[in-house]
């Protein structure tokens, strides 16, 4: 069970890093709005991702 907890907060941290990878693309076109709304988003989505990890690791903590 565990394990699926990890490769959930995998799946978060790839969107995270998908999302500033944009964020980081439209910076660089010059669209500065557009690249901090996605930088916002992958804020928010990184913030998630570090509570999706920090839930993995105490369900492993359970089971040992």
């Amino acid at each position: 069970m565990a394990n699926n907890e990890h490769n959930k907060a995998a799946e978060y941290h790839e969107n995270a890093a998908k999302t500033h990878r944009a964020a980081a693309e439209q910076h660089g076109r010059g669209d500065h709005a557009k690249g901090i709304e996605h930088s916002t988003k992958a804020k928010q989505q990184s913030q998630d991702a570090h509570k999706q990890s920090d839930q993995a690791h105490a369900k492993s903590q359970q089971q040992k």
